[in-house]
């Protein structure tokens, strides 16, 4: 992989972070791109850029490494949320989540993600998970048709993800199948991007910028997130398969808002490349996804215990809500991208260094 690809994706996963804090704090960063109507798709796109077709000989190596960078971190998350969720209980009495329970910590997450509130963003993990090794098998089998018969499964299994959500049962089962079918629509274009278009072809044209707001401006037609009362319209929720009354809408919403993803980065790439927090963003996703609602927690605990507040008070609200978002909104996002980037630097920094700083070391000096 060649170093400005390298970093163009490393600034696209900051990007895509960055859009994930935003849409919980319920504000746009592109005004004609409301949150969640693309930021989900575009990490499974991401994911898909960075498949490399050795591992369609190496089904092994491949679980094992999905394994190692996506489950055993998440586990460990869980274990530590578990703890973080029984204290907060202990001192407001509030349980933030399910009952503890085998099922709930080893099963949950694999049908919906949300067994502890403060961590929910995470569901997104497992089911990347479940989607990269189904991807790797549907392209095992696929490998000797034509890209035709590639573009044409996974085209039909992303369009008709959301039309079958309305006409089945959603039991869990069901919701990973249509969860599956959606993602593996954006995992293959991603790749597809990388083998077929980077490279070959322009498409980030002024033309095609026309093209695509114009698109956008059409598809603006069916948002109701103006008003919760009207539903979510552009947007949608995929970890429970709400897409409210769309049929194909979130699919077009998701190309329109991964192409206008790709066109900013290209267009910014040269003053974006050299700013380090950017890159150190991209390089700690897995940490703020994991960490953010924690820190947006604690930031409203402070706010309380300056003003006075008690804490019970922020048990009458969601899990997303934070105290005078009029006023805060901005101060929770900025705060909430530093603590939570630098996190995750640190928990690296202390893996790569365990040696030369445990307790047993420094007593062998």
């Amino acid at each position: 992989m060649d170093k400005v690809f390298s970093d163009k994706i490393n600034i696209l996963k900051a990007l895509a972070i960055t859009l994930v804090v935003s849409g919980h704090l319920e504000f746009r960063m592109f005004d004609m791109f409301p949150p969640y109507s693309f930021q989900l798709a575009l990490f499974f796109f991401i994911s898909g850029m960075l498949f490399k077709d050795r591992y369609l000989d190496s089904v092994v190596e491949f679980i094992q490494r999905r394994v190692k960078s996506l489950l055993v971190l998440y586990f460990l998350y869980s274990a530590f949320y578990a703890i973080v969720t029984v204290i907060i209980y202990k001192l407001t009495g509030k349980f933030w989540g399910m009952e503890l329970s085998l099922k709930n910590f080893f099963v949950t997450p694999f049908l919906n993600g949300h067994q502890f509130d403060l961590s929910c963003p995470m569901w997104f993990v497992p089911q990347l998970f479940i989607t990269m090794i189904c991807f790797l098998f549907f392209q095992r089998v696929l490998r000797e048709k034509s890209e035709r018969v590639h573009v044409l499964l996974y085209t039909i299994m992303g369009f008709a993800a959301i039309p079958l959500s309305k006409v089945i049962e959603l039991t869990p089962a069901s919701l990973i199948a249509v969860r599956t079918m959606f993602s593996l629509f954006f995992v293959y274009l991603g790749n597809f991007y990388t083998k077929k278009i980077k490279g070959n072809y322009n498409i980030f044209t002024p033309k095609i910028l026309a093209a695509v707001i114009c698109i956008q401006a059409v598809l603006w037609h069916f948002n109701r997130d103006f008003d919760p009362e009207h539903g979510i319209g552009l947007s949608y929720v995929l970890v429970w398969a709400r897409f409210d009354s769309q049929i194909i809408v979130p699919v077009l919403t998701s190309i329109t808002g991964i192409w206008f993803s790709l066109f900013f980065i290209n267009v910014t790439y040269d003053y974006l490349k050299n700013i380090k927090f950017i890159k150190l963003v991209g390089e700690n996703t897995y940490h703020i996804m994991a960490n953010h609602l924690l820190v947006m927690y604690i930031i409203t605990a402070v706010i309380f215990w300056i003003n006075g507040i008690p804490i019970s008070e922020r048990s009458r609200h969601d899990i997303y809500w934070i105290f005078n978002p009029v006023q805060n909104t901005y101060l929770y996002f900025v705060l909430t991208m530093l603590i939570t980037t630098y996190t995750g630097a640190g928990l690296k920094w202390l893996k790569a260094n365990y040696n030369k700083v445990s307790l047993v070391n420094f007593f062998k000096r």
